[in-house]
């Protein structure tokens, strides 16, 4: 559910969204975008999750909180403001599937998210889960962007929504960060 929770606010209006919605316009196949976001998004988190689980027996539980914390810290700190565009792939002839699978997989495995999935699968006994959690809640903006097209997409107040996201992620990882640290 953590997993569901953070990706689904951190995708708001970020590149993959944007780079979904451009491809859909481009292909006129929006659920074809979708579905590759879907397999790009679980393909990266698969990897996070693996390290996450690799990692785990080698942290304590406060240990394991406090690289929680920080990766809720570091996403809070990459959310807010203004976001560069995508590139457009518009040199890539591959095809509606490769294209969007590859595209949308090189922006999800260098994103934030893989962070937050590596922390939260080294947290629990089911890395898996994290991987589900967040490809899921990453399609809900990404479907979004990709039903919406580029235009209605840039249309919506995204700045504004990732501004207070990223205070969300902000106070949530400091108070982690605290009680990790048993400051509080």
């Amino acid at each position: 559910m953590a997993a569901l929770i953070v990706a689904a606010l951190a995708q708001v209006g970020d590149r993959i969204a944007w780079l979904a919605a451009i491809l859909a316009d481009r292909y006129r196949k929006p659920f074809v975008v979708v579905t590759m976001a879907a397999l790009a998004l679980a393909a990266a988190g698969a990897i996070a999750a693996t390290f996450g689980a690799l990692l785990a027996p080698k942290l304590t539980p406060e240990a394991k909180q406090l690289f929680l914390a920080i990766a809720l810290i570091l996403l809070g700190t990459g959310v807010v403001g203004r976001i560069k565009a995508p590139d457009r792939l518009t040199g890539w002839r591959l095809g509606a599937m490769a294209t969007s699978f590859l595209g949308l997989f090189i922006l999800a495995f260098g994103d934030g998210i893989q962070f937050v999935v590596l922390a939260l699968a080294a947290r629990t006994t089911m890395p898996w889960l994290a991987v589900i959690g967040a490809t899921a809640g990453s399609l809900v903006p990404i479907a979004a962007a990709a039903i919406l097209g580029e235009r209605d997409w840039l249309a919506l107040p995204l700045v504004t929504a990732r501004r207070i996201i990223s205070i969300l992620f902000l106070v949530s990882g400091l108070g982690l960060a605290l009680s990790a640290t048993g400051l509080i």
